[in-house]
C-alpha cells in the first residue's frame, strides 16, 4: 500500500478544518475476480481523530465506502500550530496512523 493518508488542516477563527484522503483499495466481498472468484472483502472498519492526543471524533464503516476514502470534518477551538492525528483499522487488522500541523 503506497501512502496511508495525506492529511491538510487548515484554522480559520476558533475553527480548523480538516482534510483526510486515505488510501485504501476497500472490497467488498461481493465482486470477481477474472477467473470467478469472489475477491475477500476489505475495508476500514473504525476511523478515530484526535487533536493534541484528544480524541475528537470516531467512525464505524463498512464495506459500501469508496476506494481511497476521502473524510472532512470541522475541529472548534482549534488553533495554528495544533497536531491532528488521523488513525484507522481495516477488517484484516492493518493499522495506519498519520499526523498534522494545523496551519
Amino acid at each position: 500500500m503506497a501512502d496511508p493518508m495525506r492529511i491538510r488542516a487548515q484554522a480559520a477563527g476558533d475553527k480548523a478544518t480538516v482534510r483526510v484522503l486515505m488510501s485504501h483499495e476497500m472490497e467488498t466481498g461481493q465482486r470477481k475476480d477474472a477467473a470467478g472468484k469472489v475477491i475477500p472483502a476489505w475495508y476500514i472498519q473504525e476511523v478515530s481523530a484526535a487533536l493534541n492526543g484528544k480524541t475528537v471524533l470516531t467512525a464505524q464503516w463498512g464495506a459500501s465506502v469508496s476506494k481511497n476514502p476521502f473524510l472532512q470534518f470541522n475541529l472548534k477551538g482549534a488553533k495554528a500550530g495544533d497536531k491532528v492525528a488521523v488513525s484507522w483499522v481495516d477488517n484484516k487488522g492493518d493499522k495506519r496512523t498519520d499526523e498534522a500541523t494545523v496551519s
